[in-house]
């Protein structure tokens, strides 16, 4: 990232979650919500690590139902497109200014999404993520979650509850008996690893080198029941 360079505001919303916002510095894109760095198209490495670990967990990947959770700047959803192992991919993503930036005009994130929008498995659902947790009746085989900087770093207060107890009760009725939970974090979370270990019988924390300047690794977290 050239941090340096000044950023250019693109776009800005409000919107039901508060202020969303598109930049660019430099040849990258940045998305700001409610006045926090939320992600940036500089590197993507653990985004698509969120994906792909997570397919590798599974032990028949091939035909998986895959949930992202966040659409962001788009790296999950192309490694999930460029794996031919998963059947299904629903991306939920609730800020509707994120869906354009990919699908209007001159989309500038698009490219960043690989072939992920012209994917025939490719639905992106227009929600907030607890709410179709709530209400669907579907059982995913991976649940891969980036909606936040991690479970002590959330965006919006009403996300908290997601790392909670009712949040883990409420993923875990999502889940599909053998499958994978997968959350990104932009740091170690001590309190979430624990919630973690003591409902699920397999964790693994995988860590992510990033750049020099933001120093900790990024984390995904892998869980299952088996």
């Amino acid at each position: 990232m050239h941090l340096d360079d000044a950023p250019e505001l693109l776009d800005r919303r409000e919107g039901p979650h508060g202020e969303v916002a598109l930049r660019r510095r430099g040849p990258n894109f940045e998305i700001i919500a409610n006045g926090t760095f939320l992600m940036d198209t500089s590197d993507g490495r653990s985004e698509r690590m969120l994906i792909s670990a997570a397919l590798d967990a599974l032990d028949s990947p091939r035909g998986a139902h895959l949930l992202i959770g966040g659409l962001g700047v788009g790296f999950s959803l192309a490694e999930a497109a460029q794996d031919r192992r998963p059947s299904r991919i629903t991306v939920v993503e609730r800020e509707q200014a994120i869906i354009e930036w990919h699908t209007q005009g001159d989309a500038p994130l698009a490219p960043f999404a690989g072939t992920g929008h012209g994917d025939p498995r490719t639905e992106i659902v227009h929600a907030d993520l607890l709410e179709h947790l709530r209400t669907t009746e579907t059982r995913y085989d991976a649940l891969c979650l980036d909606i936040d900087n991690g479970p002590d770093w959330t965006v919006t207060e009403s996300n908290d509850s997601l790392y909670g107890e009712a949040g883990l009760d409420l993923l875990g009725r999502t889940l599909a008996d053998e499958g994978v939970l997968a959350v990104w974090s932009a740091a170690h979370s001590r309190e979430f690893e624990a919630r973690l270990r003591a409902r699920f019988a397999r964790i693994e924390v995988i860590e992510v080198p990033v750049h020099v300047e933001r120093g900790a690794p990024d984390v995904v977290y892998l869980s299952s029941r088996v």
